[in-house]
């Protein structure tokens, strides 16, 4: 989606409705009237503006160049205990993600119920990507226990139905086990996680979620966290509330 505020193009050249002389008036002795050259595009010229391209996106999409590796983000500490993200290697991992998603709780959200490779189905896309959606296990004092996916909000489909500015980055969110559910830990957890990305991210004014507006306690946890309703955005798949931490208010909230 395009950023909420125009983007200056400092490479963009004015028009030039002078002559080669510098003189400002045309041939006729007419001014104001703009001139244009047709220029025809070759077979080469247009491969190469092709190969520039694509060699453009390759360096901007390099895997660890969007989002860092939250892996080697410090440890938080919270109140719940010693949080950290661990990126999602599937040969480790799968089954107990895979578990999670078939809870009827997350199910009815997440959608992934059903067998592992439902969840591996879901996780290839991010693992083989350009880095720009990174799935994580949340380890609490050394124990597995929640699931996120970081991502560029900014690049995401998301940004076609808000008006998102460059860096914005976004969280999704899963508790796995029912003991931490129901007691501020995903509370605690979303403020550790709103941290670490804007402490980690220097150039992410804002982090971002779309919880389904149904869930009303996943809702109530991103307001307790500190993060501020901003809309609700009509989804392809749900309708959302969408909730905003802003890095110039986070010592406020």
């Amino acid at each position: 989606m395009p950023p909420a505020e125009p983007s200056a193009e400092p490479d963009a050249v004015p028009a030039d409705h002078g002559t080669a002389d510098g003189s400002g008036s045309n041939a006729d002795g007419s001014t104001g009237v703009e001139d244009t050259l047709d220029l025809e595009l070759t077979e080469e010229l247009l491969a190469l503006i092709a190969e520039g391209r694509s060699a453009g996106a390759t360096r901007a999409g390099a895997p660890g160049e969007l989002l860092g590796d939250p892996g080697a983000w410090p440890p938080s500490a919270t109140a719940a205990g010693e949080f950290a993200l661990l990126p999602v290697r599937p040969e480790r991992d799968l089954a107990v993600v895979s578990r999670w998603m078939n809870d009827p709780a997350v199910a009815a959200f997440w959608e992934l119920a059903g067998p592992e490779s439902v969840t591996a189905d879901h996780l290839r896309p991010q693992l083989e990507g350009d880095g720009r959606s990174i799935p994580c296990l949340g380890v609490l004092d050394g124990t597995p226990m929640s699931y996120w996916e970081i991502y560029r909000a900014d690049l995401d489909p998301l940004a076609r139905h808000y008006p998102a500015r460059p860096h914005d980055t976004g969280v999704h969110l899963l508790i796995g086990g029912v003991n931490n559910r129901g007691r501020g830990v995903g509370t605690t957890l979303l403020r550790a996680v709103a941290d670490l990305v804007l402490d980690n991210l220097p150039r992410c004014g804002r982090v971002v979620a779309e919880p389904d507006l149904r869930n009303t306690p996943s809702v109530s946890a991103f307001l307790s966290a500190g993060f501020r309703f901003s809309a609700e955005v009509d989804l392809p798949d749900k309708r959302a509330a969408l909730m905003i931490r802003d890095r110039t208010y986070r010592a406020q909230l």
